[in-house]
C-alpha cells in the first residue's frame, strides 16, 4: 500500500504543481521519485511532528495542497493539538497520510501502534477518514484525497499486503462496498482487514453459515444509507477493524444501527481496550488478539442471533 500511495502521489504531482510533500525525518527513498518530477516541493521537517503539521497547514492557507506523511501514531497522537486547531478547525486543505495502521509496525512496540487515531480522527469535524484495503484502492483512495476539498486522514497499511477486492472496485469517498452479497451473517471491515473478514467468510461457508462481506473504504463520512441496508434483515453482523473497540469502525457501525432502530445482534472484533505488549510481526499479533479469520469465524458463529447460537438454544 505504501508503494502504491508514493506512485500516486508522485504521478499526481506531475501534473499539478500545487502538490507538496513533507515528512517527519523518515521515508528516505521514498520521495526519490516525487523529487524527481517535483523538485523543491519535498520538505523533511525533521523529528518535530507538531512543526510538521504546522508548516503543513501554512501551506494550505497559500493555496498548496500539501501532503504530510508519517507513521500513523506519530501524525495522529503526537501533533493531535495542531491537528485539531490548525487542520480541522481551519478547514485547511491538509492531507495526513499515515503509514503503519493497527500494529503493521509490529515488532517496534505500542509507540509505533496506530489503534486509537480511528478514534481521534472521526471524532473532529471536518475531518474525513479513509481506510483503503489493498494496493489499487490505495491508488484511488490517494486520488480521492487530492481531489477532496478539505482535510483528510488517510490510513494506509505498510506494506506487502495482497490485493483484496474485485478488479475494477470503484472507490468512492463515503461509499460502502460490497464484496460479497450478505447473508445470515454481515461481517464489516475496514482497512487490510477484508483479507481476514473474506477468510473468516470462507470459513463460515464451509461450516453452512451464509456470510457476506461489506468493506468500508471511509469511516467518516459514514455511508449510514449503506451500512443499515447491508444490515439490515441480518441474523448477526460482526465488525473487523485493526484498531481498538472503542470508537473506531465497530462504535461507528453500532451507533447506525442504533439511531436506525436495527435491533441486530453486533459484535465488534478489534483489539480490546489494551496496549499491544506482546511481541511479534503484524500477523503474529493477529493472530495474539483475536482479529484473523478463524478467530472473527469463530467469534460469529458465538454471536447472539447467529445460526450456531440459536442452534443451541
Amino acid at each position: 500500500m505504501r508503494d502504491a500511495f508514493f506512485a500516486e502521489l508522485a504521478a499526481a504531482a506531475a501534473r499539478d504543481e500545487r502538490i507538496w510533500a513533507l515528512t517527519g525525518d523518515l521515508g528516505i527513498g521514498l520521495f526519490d521519485e516525487f523529487e524527481r518530477v517535483a523538485p523543491g516541493r519535498h520538505l523533511n521537517v525533521g523529528i518535530a511532528e507538531q512543526n510538521l503539521v504546522g508548516v503543513a497547514a501554512g501551506l494550505a492557507y497559500a493555496g498548496k495542497t500539501p501532503i504530510a506523511y508519517s507513521i500513523a501514531p506519530f501524525l495522529t497522537s503526537r501533533p493531535h493539538d495542531q491537528v485539531r486547531v490548525d487542520v480541522a478547525l481551519a478547514r485547511a486543505n491538509v492531507k495526513l497520510v499515515g503509514v503503519g495502521g493497527g500494529v503493521a509496525y509490529g515488532t517496534l512496540g505500542p509507540t509505533h501502534h496506530a489503534i486509537e487515531d480511528l478514534a481521534l480522527m472521526r471524532a473532529l469535524p471536518n475531518m474525513t477518514v479513509l481506510t483503503p484495503a489493498d494496493p489499487s484502492e490505495t491508488r484511488a483512495a490517494t486520488r480521492a484525497t487530492l481531489e477532496h476539498d478539505g482535510p483528510v486522514y488517510l490510513r494506509l497499511g505498510k506494506n506487502g499486503e495482497p490485493a483484496a477486492l474485485p478488479e475494477g472496485t470503484a472507490f468512492e469517498i463515503g461509499r460502502v462496498v460490497r464484496v460479497r452479497e450478505v447473508g445470515d451473517v454481515a461481517i464489516i471491515s475496514c482497512g487490510p482487514m477484508l483479507t481476514e473478514a473474506l477468510g473468516a467468510a470462507d470459513l463460515l461457508a464451509a461450516g453452512g453459515v451464509d456470510a457476506g462481506v461489506v468493506h468500508m473504504g471511509t469511516i467518516k463520512p459514514l455511508d449510514v444509507e449503506g451500512v443499515v441496508e447491508a444490515c439490515a434483515g441480518r441474523r448477526t453482523v460482526v465488525t473487523v477493524e485493526e484498531h481498538t473497540v472503542l470508537g473506531g469502525l465497530g462504535s461507528a457501525v453500532a451507533e447506525t444501527l442504533a439511531e436506525a432502530g436495527c435491533g441486530i445482534p453486533l459484535r465488534r472484533i478489534g483489539m480490546p481496550d489494551c496496549f499491544a505488549h506482546a511481541v511479534g510481526s503484524r500477523d503474529h499479533l493477529i493472530r495474539h488478539y483475536g482479529l484473523d479469520a478463524p478467530a472473527i469465524a469463530a467469534a460469529a458463529r458465538r454471536a447472539p442471533g447467529s445460526t450456531t447460537e440459536r442452534a443451541a438454544a
